[in-house]
């Protein structure tokens, strides 16, 4: 990455930060151009594009991650809550699962509670 590229990237983070997730993506446009496939680059997209409810980018973007690192207990955790969101509660179940084996924080096991709730109502 440029030193132009990393602090567009870091400007990325910060807009994110804030809640501004559409700032955030305008920002990306550079880094996306120049450092596309490094995931740290596709796991803000995914970020953004999950906080501006760009659900099928999101999902594009945390898939990349986990396919350059299926270890990514993060990506697995936003994809599956990218999945939740577009209803598709079974794949977003397996995601959370692995995410909570990797990893069992509170965060990722209330997501997964969540999920399984959602799918004993019927959701």
């Amino acid at each position: 990455m440029t030193d132009s590229t990393f602090e567009a990237f870091r400007k990325a983070e910060a807009l994110l930060a804030q809640r501004r997730p559409l700032d955030a993506l305008r920002e990306l446009k550079q880094v996306l151009a120049e450092a596309g496939e490094a995931p740290s680059v596709q796991l803000l997209a995914g970020r953004a594009y999950l906080g501006s409810a760009q659900l099928n980018r999101a999902e594009e973007a945390f898939r990349k991650v986990l396919d350059l690192d299926p270890s990514d207990h993060y990506a697995r955790f936003a994809l599956g809550k990218t999945l939740q969101r577009l209803g598709r509660l079974t794949e977003a179940l397996a995601q959370l699962r692995m995410a909570v084996a990797m990893n069992p924080s509170p965060e990722y096991q209330e997501a997964l509670g969540e999920v399984k709730a959602r799918r004993a109502l019927g959701g």
